[in-house]
């Protein structure tokens, strides 16, 4: 069983633990105990889209759960007394969203069924390939559709974590020599990793052409700003091409 298939696994228990947490809470005889097991629920489903996520509180997964755990009003302010219900609801939806995104990496038969792919062998963490192999195709199928938002999203999210897995494996000192700050790489912006990495040679200037929105896409509070009307088509597909010549960079046998 590959690593897709496990995420895929985990989710789908979550999911249905989520419903049969939905069908207590309708008996109004529930007691804390039901509070109990939906507290110890939403801390798996954390850890679960944590990892899926890459640990970015940007990626679009991170944000959905973050939104799922917090209802606003009419008037946009959040809801401190919003039905326990409505929250497992709507963390149970990203889940299944989550599903569905993983399940896009099988079910490409142009891509896939010959062989598996193998874009991402050089990344150094093995256990973020095949999330990485996911990610990739889901940003694809998400400019395709017209969901361009997500689908830069999700581009440079892999493209963050590609550049990051390159830089934690060089020298420190070669890092700071080039003005790599003394914190550890995953505390940088996403702006300095890509200069850093150009600076050390380690990827070449193609991200120069990435849009403003782009390189700037974790500033403000969990990307807020990047939907349908801020992210053009333009926008996401020459991400899109960044990513692939950073690829070509840090994979120079492709």
């Amino acid at each position: 069983m590959n690593g897709i298939d496990l995420a895929r696994g985990r989710l789908e228990r979550l999911i249905q633990q989520g419903q049969h947490l939905l069908s207590q809470s309708a008996d109004p005889r529930s007691t804390a105990q039901l509070a109990g097991d939906i507290r110890l629920w939403q801390n798996d489903c954390a850890t679960v889209i944590n990892e899926l996520s890459g640990g970015a509180k940007s990626h679009w997964l991170a944000r959905a759960f973050s939104n799922a755990l917090l209802v606003r009003d009419g008037n946009g302010a959040a809801r401190e007394d919003a039905p326990i219900a409505e929250i497992v609801s709507r963390i149970t939806a990203v889940l299944d969203q989550a599903h569905q995104s993983l399940g896009r990496w099988q079910d490409t038969p142009a891509e896939i069924s010959a062989s598996p792919p193998h874009r991402f062998d050089f990344v150094r963490d093995a256990r973020l390939r095949p999330l990485l192999e996911a990610a990739f195709i889901d940003s694809r199928h998400a400019a395709e559709t017209g969901h361009y938002s997500e689908a830069l999203m999700t581009t440079c999210s892999v493209l963050e974590a590609i550049v990051t897995d390159a830089l934690t494996h060089q020298d420190p000192d070669l890092l700071a020599k080039h003005g790599g700050p003394e914190s550890s790489v995953s505390a940088w912006p996403f702006d300095v990793r890509l200069t850093v990495a150009e600076r050390s040679g380690l990827i070449r200037g193609g991200c120069a052409r990435l849009p403003p929105i782009a390189r700037h896409y974790r500033d403000g509070d969990a990307g807020a700003g990047l939907d349908s009307r801020s992210v053009s088509e333009r926008d996401a597909r020459v991400t899109g091409q960044v990513l692939r010549v950073v690829m070509r960079d840090l994979d120079p046998g492709r």
